[in-house]
């Protein structure tokens, strides 16, 4: 069940400049139509298997949002309509998201996952894999796909410092590689990073996109 005064007091709180991704996964066709309804255009997903149906099913003007980790061999069930794929953590799911737009004769835009936290179940690049792969000009080489900014999730933990400590460390890292590698592409503005738990603090250390599911959709 939606809850719908929970959503109405997240979209009034939040800044003009950061949008409010709904992860649904799991969740109902009807549940999600009922946030549709109240304006919510922008729905997460962790599962391709999960997201296909729901795009036939759905309001075609629904953007959707890849969040979970994507499989290299499961990108074609998504090229032909994904929004923004948040989880591009490595050179070859990236090579392989362009190959797949190309036949779509579409671009997909992305961001580069940086790993942050302190749990060995996360994904993302490392900082110094991200430079590699900039430096090198792989995200230049690439003419089916643009880089929209940077995801990351912070530790599963209550030590507040320490969640501020790694959305900081990925702010920071996001300045710098705006300046150094994207200064001349005014679409890299995507910083993506807080959840339900750790929203606040996402949004004080610098986020422009939040992937809010439980305060939504109640626990799974």
């Amino acid at each position: 069940m939606v809850n719908v005064e929970q959503y109405k007091k997240i979209i009034a709180k939040l800044p003009a400049h950061v949008t409010l991704v709904a992860v649904s996964k799991n969740k109902s066709i009807d549940d999600i139509l009922e946030l549709y309804n109240l304006g919510q255009r922008d729905f997460g997903e962790n599962k391709v298997q999960e997201l296909v149906p729901k795009h036939g099913a759905l309001p075609k003007d629904i953007r959707w949002h890849f969040v979970g980790h994507l499989q290299s061999n499961k990108v074609k069930f998504i090229a032909p309509f994904i929004h923004l794929i948040h989880s591009a953590d490595s050179l070859k799911l990236l090579q392989t998201i362009d190959k797949e737009a190309a036949k779509n004769k579409r671009r997909i835009d992305c961001l580069m996952q940086i790993f942050v936290a302190d749990e060995e179940t996360k994904f993302g690049m490392s900082f110094a894999e991200a430079i590699d792969l900039l430096e090198n000009n792989h995200h230049r080489n690439s003419t089916h796909i643009s880089i929209r900014g940077l995801m990351g999730m912070a530790t599963f933990t209550s030590d507040v410092d320490k969640i501020r400590n790694e959305f900081r460390s990925l702010h920071n890292f996001f300045n710098q590689s705006k300046i150094r590698f994207f200064d001349d592409n005014a679409d890299f503005t995507t910083l993506s990073m807080g959840m339900t738990d750790d929203l606040a603090i996402a949004l004080e250390e610098g986020s422009t996109m939040v992937r809010i599911g439980s305060a939504l959709f109640g626990v799974r």
